[in-house]
C-alpha cells in the first residue's frame, strides 16, 4: 500500500516523485477542482453566505483518478501550494476524496529532497483559517462582481464586468491619466560651466550654477538666463571649497513578490504575468543534468525579506571562497510593517547552484530570471559598496557653481547585483528634477584641484527644460503602487494586470498604461454611487480584515455580514437613480477608404474594431490586430505574434511580420515555455473539455493535460 500525495501540477509532481521510495505515488490535481457556478451567483446570502461549489467542467476525469488512488493509500498527503489558494485546493479535495479527517498538509517552501522529507515528517492538519480567508475573498470578489455587472449592463453597456481590487487598479491609472492632462508645464533654466586649469593641464570639467548672494538661484526663463550669463562672462572663477567625505550604498533586501515582478519588468522587460510563470517553473523543478531535477528557487508569492539561517550561512561560505571575508556582511533585514512573513524571501534553493552551472539546462527567460534573483539575494548578504565623493564649489563674484563627482573605493555587492532602476517611476520634485541635470557623480572626473586656484572658464551653457507631468504607469510602477496602498496581495499583483487589460478599461502602448474610455465611463460611473467600492483605503482595510481572517482573528460571515447591507442599499440606490450613459468612440486620423470620413474605434461583442464615423450611412469597418507580447516562434523570425481575426470573426494568431514570416496557429500562443525544449506552448482543448498546453516545435511531443 502506497502513500499518496496530490500537488497542483505535474511539473511539481515530476520533481517530487524523484525525490521520494517507490513507496510513495505522486499525482497532480491541474489546481483547483471546485469553484463557485460561472452561471449564477453561487452564494446563498441569506444562509450567513454559505457559497455553492461545484466540480469545474473538464474535472470530473482526473477527480476519479484521485478518488481511485487515495482508495488504495495508507496516508495521504496534500502538498499544493502553501498560501491561501494552496490550502483552498487541499480542502476541496479534502472534501471530494471524503478525507478530511485523514489527510496531512505539508508546506513545500522550496522544492528540494530534503525540504521534503522535512515537510513529511512535520505533516499537520489543514488551517481552517487560512481557508476561511480564501473563501471570504472569493465570496466578497463574486458578490461585487456578480452585482455591479448587471447594473453597469443596464447603465453603461451589455458585456461589462467589474471587480472589487481591479477596478481601484483601473481608478489608479484614470487619476493618473487626469494628472497629465490637467499638467501646465513650467519653464525654468540651467546654466553650466566647463572650466579648466590655468595650466591646460587637464580637459574641462562641468559644474552647475546653483547660488547667486548665497542663495539657491532659479531661472525661470530665457531673458533672466541670458542676462546672468552676461553678468558671469566677466568675472573671474576661483575654486572657494574642497570637501571630501566617504559615503556607503547598502545592498537591497532579496526579492518579495513584488520587487521581483518589478525588477523582472525594468531590466528582463518582462510582463508580470511572464514573470510570475517563469517563477513557477523554476520553483515547481527542472532538470538540471547529472543533479536531475530540483527546484531552483524557493516560493514566488511572499512579502517577507526573512532569509532561512542556513541559507545565510551557505551564503557566507560562498561569498568568502569567491571573494573575501570583506565582503560579507550577512546582513537581516527588517520585515516590513503589515507583511504576513508567512514565506521567506525569493531565494536559489542553493547559493552553489550558480546561474552558470544551469545554463545548459535553462531556456533563455528562465536563465535570466534565474540569474536576477540568484545575484540579487547573493548581494543582500554583501556588504556595502564604499565611494569617495569629493564636491568642490567655484564662485564668480557674487555667484556660485558646484559639482560632484565620486570614485569608487570598495565595491561590495555591486560586484554582483547593479542597483540601476531601482527608483522607478516614481514621481519627482522641481528640485530633483533640477537635480537630474547635473552629471552623475560616478561618471564625473574631476582634476586635482587647491582651494584658492584660479580657474579658465572654457564655456557657459545655458539649457532650457520644462518640467514634466508624472509619468504614466508601468507594470513595475503599478506594482509598486498597489503594494504601497496595500491593496491586493503577491498572489494578486498579476491576476489584477491581466484582468484590467482583458476587459479593456486600459490598454497597454510602449510599456505604458492608458486608460480607455470605456474605462474612465465605467470608473466615473462606479463612483457616483460605490465610493467605497473605489476608495483605496477601504480597499486596503479590506485586505487587512482578509489578514485577520486567515490569522483566526475575524470571522469571515462577520466580515462579509458587516460590508454587505451598505453594498446592496448603494446598488437599489444606484438601479433608481444612476442615469445611463454612453461610451463614445475615439475618433483617428484614419480616413474611410468608402466615404472619406474619419474612421473611430468602437467596441464590439469580439473586441476592439475600426469602422466609420459615417455610420449608419456608412457601414466601413475593418479589424484591429491586437499583440500578445509573444515573440514569433519562427528560427530567425523577430516578429511578434498578433491576434487576429477572420472576417467572419473567428480568432486565430499570426505574426507581425506576414508576408514574410507565414507563421500562422487558431491555437492560442502561452507566455509559457515548453519545460522539454524551451519553445513555444499552446494553450489546446482536449477531450472531455479539458484545457492543456501543447508544445509548438515540430517533433518535440509535449503536451499537458
Amino acid at each position: 500500500m502506497n502513500s499518496l500525495i496530490i500537488v497542483e501540477s505535474p511539473a511539481k509532481a515530476r520533481t517530487i516523485k524523484k525525490f521520494l521510495s517507490k513507496g510513495y505515488e505522486v499525482k497532480a490535481s491541474m489546481g483547483h477542482v471546485r469553484d463557485l457556478p460561472k452561471s449564477q451567483l453561487g452564494v446563498d446570502v441569506g444562509n450567513h453566505f454559505a457559497p455553492k461549489y461545484i466540480v469545474i467542467k473538464g474535472k470530473h476525469k482526473i477527480i476519479k483518478e484521485l478518488k481511485a488512488a487515495a482508495k488504495g493509500s495508507k496516508q495521504i498527503f496534500l502538498a499544493t501550494d502553501p498560501d491561501r489558494e494552496g490550502e483552498a485546493i487541499a480542502w476541496h479535495l479534502s472534501e471530494i476524496l471524503g478525507i478530511e479527517e485523514s489527510a496531512k498538509r505539508i508546506e513545500l517552501r522550496e522544492i528540494t529532497k530534503t525540504a521534503l522529507l522535512n515537510a513529511l515528517k512535520q505533516a499537520k492538519h489543514l488551517d481552517q483559517d487560512k481557508v476561511n480567508a480564501q473563501q471570504a475573498r472569493r465570496v466578497l470578489d463574486r458578490l461585487v462582481g456578480y452585482k455591479l455587472s448587471p447594473l453597469l449592463w443596464s447603465k453603461v453597456k451589455r458585456g461589462l464586468s467589474a471587480g472589487r481590487v481591479q477596478s481601484v487598479a483601473v481608478k489608479l491609472v484614470c487619476e493618473r491619466e487626469k494628472e497629465i492632462q490637467a499638467f501646465v508645464p513650467v519653464e525654468y533654466w540651467t546654466i553650466t560651466a566647463h572650466f579648466l586649469k590655468k595650466d591646460g593641464s587637464l580637459s574641462a570639467f562641468p559644474s552647475l550654477l546653483v547660488k547667486f548672494k548665497g542663495e539657491k538661484l532659479l531661472l525661470s526663463d530665457e531673458t533672466k538666463t541670458q542676462e546672468t550669463v552676461h553678468a558671469l562672462t566677466g568675472e573671474s572663477y576661483v575654486v572657494s571649497s574642497i570637501s571630501e567625505k566617504d559615503h556607503r550604498r547598502n545592498p537591497f533586501p532579496p526579492f518579495i513578490t513584488s520587487t521581483l515582478q518589478q525588477d523582472a519588468n525594468r531590466k528582463l522587460g518582462f510582463k508580470v504575468s511572464r514573470t510570475m510563470s517563469i517563477a513557477q517553473q523554476l520553483y515547481e523543478g527542472l532538470d538540471i543534468g547529472e543533479e536531475g531535477t530540483a527546484g531552483l528557487i524557493t516560493y514566488m508569492r511572499t512579502d517577507s525579506t526573512r532569509v532561512a539561517e542556513y541559507a545565510q550561512k551557505e551564503a557566507q561560505e560562498f561569498i568568502i571562497q569567491k571573494y573575501s571575508e570583506e565582503y560579507w556582511l550577512g546582513k537581516i533585514f527588517k520585515i516590513r510593517e503589515g507583511s504576513q512573513d508567512a514565506h521567506e524571501a525569493i531565494r536559489p534553493t542553493s547559493v552553489f547552484r550558480t546561474p552558470e552551472k544551469v545554463k545548459p539546462f535553462l531556456n533563455r527567460d528562465q536563465y535570466r530570471l534565474y540569474r536576477l534573483i540568484w545575484e540579487r539575494f547573493l548581494a543582500s548578504q554583501m556588504s556595502s559598496a564604499l565611494f569617495n565623493v569629493r564636491t568642490i564649489e567655484i564662485k564668480a563674484g557674487e555667484y556660485e557653481f558646484k559639482t560632484t563627482g565620486s570614485t569608487l573605493k570598495f565595491p561590495g555587492f555591486l560586484a554582483v547585483y547593479s542597483d540601476a532602476g531601482e527608483s522607478g517611476d516614481a514621481k519627482k520634485t522641481d528640485e530633483e528634477t533640477l537635480g537630474d541635470n547635473l552629471e552623475d557623480p560616478e561618471k564625473v572626473s574631476l582634476p586635482e584641484l587647491k582651494e584658492g586656484e584660479f580657474l579658465n572658464l572654457d564655456k557657459l551653457a545655458p539649457k532650457q527644460h520644462f518640467t514634466q507631468p508624472p509619468p504614466r504607469y508601468t507594470e513595475a510602477s503599478i506594482v509598486k503602487t498597489l503594494e504601497e496602498n496595500g491593496i491586493g496581495r503577491p498572489s494578486t499583483y498579476a491576476p489584477i494586470i491581466e484582468t484590467i487589460l482583458q476587459r479593456r478599461y486600459v490598454s497597454l502602448e510602449n510599456k505604458r498604461f492608458f486608460p480607455t474610455p470605456l474605462g474612465f465611463v465605467v470608473t466615473e460611473t462606479l463612483e457616483k454611487n460605490f465610493s467605497d467600492i473605489l476608495n483605496v483605503d477601504f480597499t486596503a482595510d479590506m485586505e487587512n480584515k482578509l489578514d485577520a481572517v486567515e490569522e483566526g482573528k475575524l470571522n469571515w460571515v462577520d466580515l462579509l455580514s458587516n460590508f454587505y447591507p451598505s453594498f446592496e442599499g448603494a446598488l437599489k440606490e444606484a438601479q433608481i437613480h444612476l442615469e445611463r450613459v454612453k461610451v463614445e468612440p475615439v475618433v483617428t486620423e484614419e480616413i474611410c477608404p468608402n466615404c472619406g470620413k474619419n474612421l473611430v474605434i468602437r467596441e464590439g461583442r469580439f473586441g476592439q474594431f475600426m469602422a466609420c464615423s459615417g455610420y449608419p450611412e456608412c457601414r466601413y469597418t475593418k479589424g484591429i490586430s491586437k499583440g500578445t507580447g509573444i515573440s514569433c516562434p519562427e528560427p530567425g523570425c523577430s516578429g511578434e505574434i498578433l491576434q487576429l481575426k477572420t472576417k467572419k470573426g473567428r480568432i486565430f494568431y499570426g505574426c507581425s511580420r506576414y508576408p514574410e514570416c507565414q507563421f500562422r496557429s487558431w491555437n492560442k500562443p502561452s507566455s509559457e515555455k515548453c519545460p522539454q525544449c524551451g519553445s513555444l506552448l499552446f494553450e489546446k482543448n482536449g477531450k472531455n473539455g479539458m484545457t492543456g498546453k501543447i508544445c509548438a516545435k515540430e517533433g518535440c511531443g509535449y503536451k499537458s493535460f
